[in-house]
């Protein structure tokens, strides 16, 4: 088996929003730690994971590396952390490193990457997106929009933690 070259980075922020009535999970606040659980951040409230995804665990988790982010706003979109609705904005990793099966322990938890998230509709809330140009994030974020996890193994993360691959499984 072939070592997975070290993949590092860390915690730039994590986010989060309880649950509000007649809202959407996004965007979502910063807070300083959080544990991570089976059914994500503690405290987080998603409508669609938790209506349509029916509290799927493989979607327990949303990662969105900051450096996507940054991208958007080259590409003239003021996206900041949290407005994806992204639990964890990573720092250091590059976004293709999340594949679906490999793993990550984020300060004291354990996670795997399950699925890339598609663009929605909710996005259209975003105060700079609306719906006159809702079509054309829709098109700028697919692909990008971050990835998908499970938690694995439950625990606390703090913002600053490392994030970091474990060895991939040969396939």
């Amino acid at each position: 088996m072939e070592a997975t070259p070290r993949l590092s980075g860390r915690v730039f922020r994590l986010n989060r929003k309880p649950e509000v009535p007649h809202e959407r999970g996004l965007p979502k606040a910063p807070v300083s730690e959080a544990r991570l659980t089976a059914r994500g951040i503690e405290g987080d409230f998603n409508r669609y994971r938790h209506e349509v995804k029916d509290d799927d665990p493989r979607t327990a988790l949303l990662i969105v590396p900051l450096e996507t982010i940054e991208q958007f706003g080259r590409e003239g979109w003021p996206v900041r952390p949290g407005d994806l609705g992204e639990n964890v904005t990573s720092a250091g990793i590059p976004y293709d490193a999340f594949v679906p099966g490999r793993t990550f322990r984020i300060g004291g938890a354990r996670v795997e990457i399950t699925k890339p998230c598609d663009p929605c509709e909710n996005l259209f809330e975003l105060p700079y997106v609306g719906k006159d140009r809702g079509p054309e994030f829709l098109r700028v974020t697919l692909g990008r929009r971050g990835w998908y996890a499970r938690v694995l193994t439950e625990g606390m993360v703090r913002t600053g933690d490392e994030i970091r691959a474990e060895a991939d499984r040969e396939t």
